[in-house]
């Protein structure tokens, strides 16, 4: 792992970036949280922070080095935006030209922009995993509820068709259901597209009394590591109840799972399974 003294977080949306803030607090860690605007949980104000908008790159950047940051985490959900409608500062408006390029490339061509250009300030880039000990997805069951047969195949199916959508850039989560494509994510992101499963016919997926279809997350294989993982949450696992799904699968250490334990309590208490997938459990034999 890369050496670093103190942590900038730029922080979006979501609940990994309290946790995380929460995780450097109670670890005694020097960290300072630039929150993005308007898109970062209200909870982080109780940390150290500067708070900008997006395309106030600048400003951000002159505030996290003000704080002595040397490295930067990115997490948290930020949308999809129009570089054209955003608010640059001087700092902003210089990065403009290598996100203008990168953007008809990709989501994750816009990301290692983005990325690259805090590399030429000077800070080193660091993965949110490296920060926090326990946030990668493990393998295996995490619960007290196992996938069956027929689970398993449909996890093999979603994890077959989100590496082929990801090799176009395209999401990172796909619901299959005894053998059916459900649901490909696209920009409406997880949440949404459980939203979207559950209103499709209960004949072709599960219900709460009798539950079938796995959702599966795992990266793309284009994927920047240190950027933009998927990530599952207490929220994942009720959207994925609330479509009648038997259970979650995320690819071991290509997946955070924030708050795990709180993970593995909802979905003991909804009847549904968690599993962490290898390679070798993609294996058809």
């Amino acid at each position: 792992m890369p050496a670093w003294r103190k942590l900038g977080i730029i922080a979006g949306a979501g609940e990994l970036p309290v946790a995380l803030a929460e995780h450097c607090a109670a670890e005694g860690a020097s960290y300072f949280v630039a929150r993005v605007a308007p898109f970062a949980d209200e909870a982080l104000e109780t940390h150290p922070h500067d708070t900008h908008g997006l395309g106030e790159m600048g400003a951000r950047i002159a505030a996290m080095k003000a704080a002595g940051c040397d490295a930067v985490v990115f997490v948290g959900k930020i949308p999809r935006t129009d570089l054209r409608t955003l608010n640059w500062d001087a700092g902003g408006m210089a990065m403009v030209p290598a996100l203008a390029a990168a953007a008809p490339k990709g989501d994750d061509a816009l990301l290692r922009a983005v990325l690259d250009e805090h590399a030429k300030q000077g800070f080193v880039i660091i993965g949110a995993d490296q920060v926090m000990e326990g946030l990668a997805a493990p393998d295996g069951v995490w619960g007290k509820h196992a996938p069956s047969a027929g689970d398993l195949a449909d996890m093999r199916l979603a994890a077959r068709v989100a590496a082929a959508m990801g090799t176009f850039d395209v999401g990172q989560g796909v619901v299959a259901c005894a053998g059916l494509i459900l649901a490909v994510e696209a920009q409406e992101q997880t949440d949404a597209m459980l939203q979207r499963v559950a209103t499709l016919p209960t004949d072709i997926r599960g219900g709460a009394s009798a539950r079938r279809g796995v959702l599966v997350k795992r990266p793309k294989p284009i994927q920047e590591r240190r950027i933009d993982l998927p990530v599952i949450g207490v929220r994942t696992i009720e959207g994925a109840a609330a479509a009648g799904l038997a259970g979650v699968a995320v690819e071991a250490g290509g997946a955070l799972a924030v708050r795990r334990a709180a993970i593995i309590a909802a979905a003991d208490a909804a009847g549904l399974f968690v599993f962490g997938f290898t390679s070798a459990d993609l294996d058809v034999t």
